[in-house]
């Protein structure tokens, strides 16, 4: 299993990927994957993001305790960024 640290960053990462495009049928199934990850083998419910600079918080429930940890945005949006630079390496396949 991987660390619940790793899969809110990866998960968060394609999250930001999967909102700016709606369409990529790649990026929402892997958002789901990671989702059902985070809810089915870390047992965590109430799950919110926020942003604000230089930073994404998410707030999660997990044991009967809320819990809060952050990554930088440039961290996060690094994926997004790189596919919005060089649209024609990231065609949408459906």
């Amino acid at each position: 299993m991987r660390s619940l640290q790793d899969t809110l960053y990866n998960w968060l990462t394609i999250k930001v990927v999967a909102e700016a495009r709606p369409d990529d049928k790649s990026a929402q199934d892997t958002k789901e994957l990671f989702e059902g990850i985070l809810l089915e083998d870390h047992k965590l419910a109430n799950i919110v993001v926020s942003k604000e600079d230089p930073m994404y918080y998410i707030e999660y429930d997990k044991d009967g305790e809320r819990h809060k940890v952050r990554f930088p945005i440039e961290l996060i949006d690094v994926m997004l960024e790189q596919i919005q630079n060089e649209p024609e390496k990231y065609h949408n396949y459906e």
